[in-house]
């Protein structure tokens, strides 16, 4: 897996870069652009508060053929790399370099196969919470959420430059943590609901045993499938994502697709999310005035220079107007409802419609532009339309802006 022809990384996502020299001659040989788990517990209020935690991340990077010295770059609030943590590896210590193999014996199945991987975006599929006897049901899953995101534009044109693996992931127990309601489950990759105290966000600590489960195949990217019916899941760019796979409602099925599809984009295109009104768990996500490093936010500093230009109409207004105060209100009636309670999505369903409504109708819809309200805050943030899939709870497409940013990701690792 991974590119054999864009070694060097100039896509300029994520939080952290890694880069690679090689030692004699000091010259780079490989970087990557990636965030962490950390980087997100470090804008909650418990990390604010001073609490201190250690996670432990991966990075990966091709073999070494000689002795390399790898460094760790963190971007400070102006967006601005600086390093942070850097050491010398020569893969012939053997000191240095472990060898030994993290096998579990999971069975793992090719789903799609369009050619060798060195040339193609290879995604693993995972499964937590499934037990031996709900092993059909993981199967079916994966082949599910393969087919629905390559049936999804603009990975649909793409389609032939994946391929995709499912490894039948083997848990002691049904379902996933939910310390809310005190149920913890017994599962490999130790998924959790409440992830940051977020009911619905879902992430896992165990990074060590995730990265020794997919090594099993080849692979770019992770998908974590959860047996599990409660609404949940997420997206850490260039790490994975999560989706659960059952509905506790009837009708609802279809939040299970966007889901799966909206955290993809986190995880493999470094999209930010561009709603606002949602419940999370961030405090002061984006500094004020500084430009986000995802592709599809801007602080729209200067709108003569907005980062999606080229995509904008010439007689499209920027900033973009729309029925914002209205919208705000509906979702304010919205947040206000238990997502746990039984009659929630009957309540929900009036304000969901009179709010798509306005996302269909508005002057602008369809119209890339600069929105005002994302990246979790109301103001000062501005996403390209007025509606997409990291925007609203619905199975809208990506707007032209998204589309383009996973196109480059698809190129860089095909072309």
């Amino acid at each position: 897996s991974g590119t054999r022809s864009q070694l060097l990384d100039h896509l300029n996502l994520g939080e952290y870069l890694v880069r690679v020299y090689d030692l004699a001659s000091s010259q780079a040989i490989y970087s990557r652009g990636y965030s962490t788990y950390f980087n997100e517990w470090q804008t909650t209020d418990e990390a604010i508060a001073g609490i201190f935690r250690t996670f432990h991340e991966t990075v990966r990077f091709p073999y070494p053929k000689a002795p390399v010295q790898v460094t760790i770059s963190r971007r400070d609030k102006q967006m601005v790399f600086h390093e942070v943590f850097a050491t010398t590896i020569d893969p012939n210590a053997p000191t240095q370099v472990h060898r030994e193999s993290h096998a579990y014996g999971f069975k793992s199945t090719k789903l799609v196969d369009n050619g060798p991987p060195q040339n193609k975006v290879d995604l693993v599929i995972l499964g937590d919470g499934y037990t031996k006897k709900d092993m059909e049901k993981f199967q079916a899953d994966a082949k599910h959420f393969a087919e629905t995101l390559l049936a999804t534009s603009p990975f649909k044109e793409r389609k032939m430059d994946f391929n995709v693996w499912m490894i039948d992931v083997e848990s002691a127990q049904s379902g996933i943590d939910k310390p809310d309601k005190n149920e913890w489950k017994d599962t490999p990759l130790g998924t959790m609901y409440n992830t940051f105290g977020s009911a619905r966000y879902v992430l896992t600590e165990e990074n060590r045993r995730l990265r020794d489960i997919a090594s099993a195949v080849p692979y770019d990217a992770i998908a974590i499938l959860l047996n599990d019916n409660r609404y949940g899941g997420g997206g850490i760019y260039n790490l994975y994502e999560t989706c659960y796979t059952q509905s506790d409602t009837k009708g609802q099925e279809w939040q299970m697709d966007y889901v799966f599809v909206h955290e993809f984009g986190h995880s493999f295109a470094g999209l930010g999310d561009e709603y606002y009104t949602s419940q999370v768990s961030y405090v002061d996500f984006y500094a004020k005035g500084i430009e986000p490093w995802e592709p599809n936010l801007t602080a729209l500093n200067d709108p003569a220079t907005l980062k999606w230009k080229d995509l904008a109409a010439k007689d499209t207004p920027i900033p973009t107007p729309w029925e914002k105060s209205v919208f705000d209100t509906l979702e304010a009636a919205r947040a206000k409802l238990d997502r746990l309670a039984p009659d929630y999505y009957a309540k929900r369903e009036p304000l969901y419609r009179q709010a798509q409504d306005i996302l269909k109708n508005s002057k602008y819809a369809g119209k890339v532009g600069a929105f005002e309200g994302a990246g979790y805050v109301s103001k000062g943030v501005y996403r390209p339309a007025i509606d997409c899939r990291m925007f609203s709870l619905s199975l809208v497409g990506f707007d032209p802006v998204c589309s383009a940013a996973i196109e480059r990701m698809i190129d860089y690792y095909v072309k």
